[in-house]
């Protein structure tokens, strides 16, 4: 199971959400890191969710239908992934 995930600072991408996320303060955060299983470091591609600027580490991003909030974050993901690609 995760315990902490740390996010290397040049590989994050902050994606507002829309309207329907707690009145417009929510972004999804998109980043590479190293996260925590059991016992041994990883890097992962993590979507987590802020609100008001802070990360809402117990809460899992939810893509409203109806709006292209996914499509944004797939794009940021596919960024990152692209940029790591180039290292």
């Amino acid at each position: 199971m995760a315990k902490v995930f740390t996010p290397e600072n040049e590989k994050i991408i902050r994606v507002k959400a829309s309207e329907l996320h707690a009145h417009g303060n929510a972004e999804y955060v998109v980043s590479i890191g190293t996260e925590i299983w059991e016992d041994a470091p990883h890097r992962v591609l993590k979507v987590q969710m802020s609100y008001g600027g802070k990360i809402s580490g117990r809460r899992s991003p939810s893509y409203p239908i109806g709006t292209d909030d996914y499509k944004r974050v797939i794009q940021a993901m596919e960024k990152l992934m692209a940029e790591e690609d180039e290292e």
